[in-house]
């Protein structure tokens, strides 16, 4: 399927919300992505942000492969070790005394007015 055929199901079907750039991105590696055409771009974006450490690199690969092989995800309902590792990394090197894992960007904005509040009630 080329750019174009693409960009017509696109239209089709989804929603759009926001203008997008006018080339199909297909794959990345390091800093860059590559369109379909093959042109190469720096990624200033990280996938909003969320793809910080690039594309391809060989230690997270592994790390993400290990880590699927024994669990893609469970719930905060149960206890697991990288949690509980990473939760004691980020107590040890920052101000807190404990850490509040969730799953998004609006559960962080929301646990955060909470948490606020509950401070100030309190001081």
């Amino acid at each position: 399927m080329n750019a174009e055929e693409l960009k017509a199901l696109s239209e089709q079907y989804i929603l759009h919300t926001y203008a997008r750039a006018d080339f199909v991105i297909e794959r990345g590696k390091g800093l860059r992505v590559y369109d379909t055409e093959g042109k190469s771009y720096l990624d200033f974006v990280s996938g909003i942000a969320v793809n910080a450490l690039g594309y391809g690199d060989p230690d997270v690969l592994q790390a993400i492969s290990e880590q699927a092989a024994r669990l893609t995800h469970i719930s905060n309902l149960y206890y697991s070790i990288p949690q509980v590792q990473l939760a004691k990394m980020l107590v040890e090197a920052s101000f807190a005394d404990k850490v509040y894992f969730c799953n998004s960007g609006a559960e962080s904005v929301e646990a955060a007015i909470k948490f606020a509040r509950k401070w100030a009630r309190t001081n």
